[in-house]
């Protein structure tokens, strides 16, 4: 299971989620056939665009709760501030990722920022 983790500020289009995973991705050598969903902050629910990027990729989009962004919060790779003091969690894009793949996920390398979207890859177990 590989899962592309969304983390953005409010009001992106579908097309910078888009632009974002597709920068991730190019950055670890792979293309969006790879991915199993994406995954998100529950709290950013209302966010239109990471759904439909789920929808143009064909894609799942997985909501994570709090409590379980806060589980795999000390294995994620950065930090920010503004992410911590927004949602409680010092990677939207990273933790997300990380719970969404599994007890046993890793991320492949730290976020990628692109604008006011951040993607991270995560892959269960020993996949790659």
């Amino acid at each position: 299971m590989m899962v592309a983790g969304i983390g953005c500020k409010k009001g992106v289009s579908t097309k910078q989620i888009l632009a974002a995973v597709e920068a991730a991705l190019q950055s670890h050598g792979l293309s969006s056939a790879s991915l199993s969903g994406l995954a998100t902050a529950k709290l950013k629910a209302h966010e239109d665009a990471i759904f439909s990027a789920g929808h143009e990729l064909r894609l799942p989009v997985f909501l994570v709760d709090g409590p379980a962004l806060q589980i795999v919060s000390l294995r994620g790779l950065t930090r920010s501030g503004r992410s911590l003091a927004a949602t409680g969690s010092p990677s939207v894009s990273e933790t997300a990722a990380l719970a969404a793949a599994g007890h046993r996920a890793r991320l492949l390398g730290p976020r990628t920022v692109l604008g006011p979207v951040t993607c991270a890859i995560a892959v269960a177990g020993d996949t790659i």
